[in-house]
């Protein structure tokens, strides 16, 4: 489907429980792209009896290196991303098969960035946000939504201390917050994708730890 924002247009993947209704979880990808790993998690939330949509933020370009990824993310500026975000928050809510006033956020990576800044931007819609490996601006931590988040122990590309820092401020706020820090675990370690990085038991584990979050929060 599309997602028609003020400026620009973005394709997006929508995904439907089969009960047809749902509460919905907008999913924000990493810096490769909307790659077949972010799909299959809308899939998999639909499964689970949400209503997903993922919007795409490059227009159509998956990365499948670093190098490109690097290249992807640095060309999309928030003057591009923010009104997509918005316009796929606006689509999500106003969709038929969505039964809630609020929605769930989810972020990989440079998607955790944008999921933060979602909360910040639309505090009345965005009631639950689950982070994998990433984090945003600890001024935008003044929200209405609870945390759910998911670091590895081993991140060559996340400080732990500003991870810390990021959740520190969340509870300031008094926003319900739980971090959970997955053992022998690298960058990527939920994305199948990447086989150095993928940790089954990990990215299991996490995933039932989204979904009993989302259905607590959003239920």
């Amino acid at each position: 489907m599309k997602i028609k924002a003020i400026d620009s247009e973005a394709e997006a993947h929508l995904a439907l429980p089969a009960s047809g209704k749902g509460p919905g979880v907008l999913v924000l990808h990493p810096w490769w792209g909307l790659n077949e790993d972010i799909t299959n998690v809308a899939d998999r939330l639909a499964e689970a009896g949400f209503v997903a949509l993922a919007p795409d933020l490059y227009n159509g370009r998956i990365a499948t290196t670093i190098e490109q990824a690097e290249k992807f993310s640095t060309e999309l500026d928030d003057e591009t991303a923010n009104p997509i975000i918005e316009a796929a928050i606006d689509e999500l809510l106003a969709h038929e098969a969505c039964e809630a006033g609020q929605i769930g956020v989810l972020g990989f990576s440079m998607g955790a960035m944008f999921a933060v800044w979602a909360a910040h931007k639309r505090p009345a819609q965005v009631s639950a946000v689950v982070l994998f490996y990433g984090a945003g601006w600890t001024n935008q931590t003044d929200t209405q939504a609870s945390y759910l988040g998911h670091y590895a122990e081993n991140d060559s590309y996340e400080d732990s201390e500003f991870i810390d820092l990021f959740k520190e401020k969340l509870l300031e706020n008094g926003r319900p917050t739980t971090f959970h820090i997955y053992p022998n675990t690298g960058h990527w370690f939920f994305e199948p994708s990447r086989p150095d990085a993928y940790d089954e038991a990990a990215a299991k584990l996490a995933w039932e730890r989204t979904l009993a979050f989302l259905n607590k929060t959003l239920g």
